[in-house]
């Protein structure tokens, strides 16, 4: 063999090694994102899941008390470590309601949910997308600075026909925040949980 036809195949398995190392990338990225698409799919059928299990568990209640402990439970069924609260948005006020067994965060001596005002709670409602903390501070929320940022906190809207009715007020101390998961799974409810609100005889009536 001479140096000439040496050379063309050295060329000739450099180009082949060449183009599957390329190939073999491209299989890499294609595994990556099946194993991605698949992740998705998955938290899309825990997402249908939870929301097919909380619509089960309210439909047909209409007792304003019972539908939010319903609907609370499930929630911390989800979320055991946080703590629930529904604030239901009126004219001049607002309903704060708790689980039984939620035991809110001690503040000297007061909790998170007697920091909010009606016009707190208003100017919540108004802004109608979810709140972190300090969205709670800029919206007029008053309290201990130094305890309540220790407090990781979510107010998130309960929307209908682009009214808020009120919110879901979730906080802890025991982890940063929620996952994306868990609040993709309650924001996912809060449409027609904020539905079925409307149909209870005792739903305060909303400011406009």
């Amino acid at each position: 063999m001479d140096h000439k036809q040496y050379k063309k195949i050295r060329l000739l398995v450099g180009k082949v090694n060449k183009e599957r190392k390329q190939q073999a990338k491209k299989i890499d990225i294609l595994c990556n994102n099946l194993v991605e698409a698949q992740r998705d799919f998955i938290k899309r059928l825990t997402a249908v899941a939870f929301a097919a299990n909380f619509y089960e568990s309210i439909v047909g209640i209409t007792d304003l008390n019972s539908l939010l402990y319903t609907a609370g439970k499930i929630i911390r069924n989800e979320i055991p470590d946080a703590n629930i609260a529904f604030f239901l948005r009126g004219q001049d006020n607002f309903e704060l309601h708790l689980l039984e067994n939620n035991k809110p965060i001690a503040l000297e001596k007061q909790h998170l949910e007697n920091c909010f005002t009606p016009e707190v709670v208003d100017n919540i409602c108004k802004a109608n997308k979810i709140c972190t903390l300090d969205d709670m501070f800029a919206l007029g929320l008053q309290g201990n600075l130094s305890k309540l940022n220790k407090i990781s906190a979510l107010a998130i809207p309960l929307s209908r026909l682009g009214s808020s009715l009120g919110f879901i007020l979730v906080y802890y101390l025991s982890r940063n925040k929620l996952n994306a998961e868990e609040l993709n799974n309650i924001t996912a409810v809060t449409f027609g949980l904020a539905r079925a609100l409307q149909g209870c005889n005792r739903l305060p009536q909303a400011a406009k």
